[in-house]
């Protein structure tokens, strides 16, 4: 999964002229580029943290109470203005890529205003999506957030004190949501209380915080480099640690016993309704919730039946259930003794499959690119993740592996696909080069959607053995693990929130049909329950680009070019699936 901050809010103060119907292409084209930016802009001015992970620093003292009331009203006046904006167009009358944009622009606005109906702030954070936690890789020093200036020291200072605003705010939203009927489940609220008590520490060295003040670079003044370590010390014990501690105390003592037993959004009210949204949000097509469950259950049994021929291949005698024990338990998979050693296996990868790399894809990214451990404080609660680097180069792409336990890292958990799907030529490609991809405007190169994205990660870890990866049989049954694990996703996610089904069962049914532990389905289970749909846009995206190049390689024969392929799948940035879709096929004619 990766870190990615989207713009996924549509805003503008753009008060655009109506265009004459005489206006020519051009025109035309150069007025709606020029609404493409300031929509872009403006965004940034509503999610400054977003500004942040691009690179873009103007915003950095800024952090939006966006719980509030007021927040809420200026973003909802913001999308109905630029939508408002986007009629004055003819998009008839625009170019290829402006087609493209008014597209993605349209899709996004509607969903971003129908998405106003719900009260997701009555939802503040979770044990995976929250502010907490993105606020402890900022402020750490070795995050997005830039410490290199006096300014940049100032700005977090700033940012730090609206944190304790914000706060206030979230636990006033969790107060009206549970007056409402509408609370987290226990089980996430549990693990949500640990992840703030980890914050408070008893002097500010202990403080992740304290990170930027033994970083201070040498070329600051003793003078400066006093006054700074006094500032963030004051901050530390006066704002952080006490925020960190009112959010502890308040899930603890008043959150968790209103909190609910039941696990999905069926049981809040109007959840159904909010769910099937959530679905067509998170997947940009109008699929019903049951219609990705059906798909689901087909995968689920097509993928288990290759599995089943990997499982006689190596000549294990047992049932399936039994394989995938063998694989999680027997310590012959658990090789490593180091972290060291774990990055360093990931790297090998790397290096293994680059001489095939080059013959899939005409164009590597410019963005540097590593591999790191993910920090202690969230490693227990964290996925593999990729965290995409600045668009100018200066902060690369980094692929994070949590490593709880170096000797009970399991080399059958599907490393090789892992890396192809968070690392290259997954994530850091996509969104790599889409960045880099200055024609495009802003909002498309630092925007993007869940189904596209997590979609091409996806489909990039069925190219293994085209890449040369997937020879140990132990390895192509980790990539169908992983496979599988996506196709179990669409029935559990939408069992879980439109067919009531428990916590339990989900966790029960994920590992009766994948080699999972106990405690890595309960993680993934309880990640279903916290941010709903989201785990359904990776099989959706995957099926469709895998769908597209079948169909392609079909009708052109010897004329399709896989290369080719893949550059027109990157070209235009992330896009709703039935944009990409119409695309695709006017390139395909293109090929003929």
């Amino acid at each position: 999964m990766k870190k990615l901050f989207f713009l996924a809010i549509a805003a503008t103060a753009f008060a655009a002229c109506k265009q004459s119907d005489k206006a020519n292409g051009t025109d035309a084209d150069k007025k709606f580029a020029s609404m493409c930016e300031t929509y872009y802009q403006d965004g940034l001015k509503l999610s400054p943290i977003s500004a942040t992970y691009i690179g873009d620093e103007r915003y950095n003292d800024l952090l939006p109470n966006d719980g509030s009331q007021a927040y809420i009203a200026s973003n909802k006046s913001f999308n109905e203005r630029y939508l408002d904006s986007l009629k004055l167009y003819d998009r008839e009358s625009l170019d290829r890529n402006n087609k493209l944009s008014f597209d993605y622009m349209k899709d996004q606005i509607d969903m971003n205003l129908e998405g106003f109906k719900y009260h997701t702030e009555y939802f503040p954070f979770n044990q995976m999506f929250a502010l907490p936690l993105t606020f402890g890789q900022l402020g750490s020093g070795t995050g997005a957030q830039p410490f290199k200036t006096i300014k940049n020291y100032d700005d977090w200072l700033k940012r730090a004190n609206a944190f304790a605003v914000w706060a206030d705010t979230a636990i006033g939203n969790f107060k009206k949501g549970a007056s409402a009927g509408y609370v987290l489940p226990k089980a996430l609220v549990s693990k949500m209380i640990p992840q703030m008590q980890s914050m408070v520490v008893a002097k500010p060295e202990q403080s992740l915080f304290y990170g930027p003040v033994k970083l201070i670079p040498a070329s600051f003044s003793p003078t400066e480099k006093q006054k700074i370590t006094a500032d963030y010390r004051k901050a530390i014990m006066e704002v952080i640690i006490p925020t960190y501690k009112k959010l502890g105390d308040y899930l603890k003592d008043e959150y968790l016993p209103k909190a609910r037993s039941t696990s999905g959004y069926s049981a809040l009210p109007g959840g159904a309704e909010w769910y099937a949204y959530l679905v067509r949000q998170q997947t940009t097509t109008n699929k019903t919730p049951e219609e990705i469950y059906q798909t689901g259950l087909k995968e689920v049994a097509r993928i288990k039946g290759e599995m089943d021929s990997i499982k006689n291949l190596v000549g294990f005698k047992g049932d399936l259930k039994a394989f995938f024990e063998y694989m999680k338990t027997d310590k012959k998979f658990m090789p490593y003794k180091t972290p060291q050693e774990i990055l360093a296996a990931f790297e090998d990868i790397h290096q293994r499959m680059k001489p095939n790399l080059k013959k899939m894809f005409e164009k590597e990214p410019k963005t540097p690119f590593e591999i790191r451990q993910t920090e202690a404080f969230r490693a227990a609660s964290a996925s593999a993740e990729y965290n995409q680097g600045s668009a100018d180069g200066k902060r690369p792409g980094i692929f994070y592996v949590p490593i709880l336990d170096a000797k009970t890292f399991n080399t059958t958990s599907g490393m090789e696909s892992l890396f192809l799907h968070e690392a290259i030529p997954g994530h850091h490609y996509q969104i790599s080069l889409t960045q880099e991809n200055t024609p495009l405007p802003n909002f498309r190169r630092f925007g993007g959607h869940n189904a596209y994205v997590e979609g091409w990660a996806l489909y990039c870890e069925s190219l293994g053995k085209e890449l040369g990866l997937y020879q140990d049989p132990y390895q192509h049954m980790g990539a169908l693990g992983d496979e599988m694990h996506r196709a179990v996703r669409l029935v559990v996610d939408v069992a879980i929130h439109a067919k009531n089904m428990t916590r339990e069962d989900a966790i029960k049914y994920m590992t009766d049909n994948e080699a999972i532990s106990t405690e890595g389905a309960t993680a993934e289970i309880e990640r279903y329950m916290g941010i709903p749909a989201q785990a359904l846009g990776y099989k959706t995206g995957a099926m469709k680009i895998r769908e597209l190049r079948a169909k392609y390689e079909k009708a052109l024969g010897q004329k399709f070019k896989l290369a080719a392929f893949h550059t027109e799948v990157l070209r235009d940035g992330s896009l709703p699936l039935s944009v990409f879709e119409a695309k695709m096929n006017a390139w395909a004619d293109t090929q003929k």
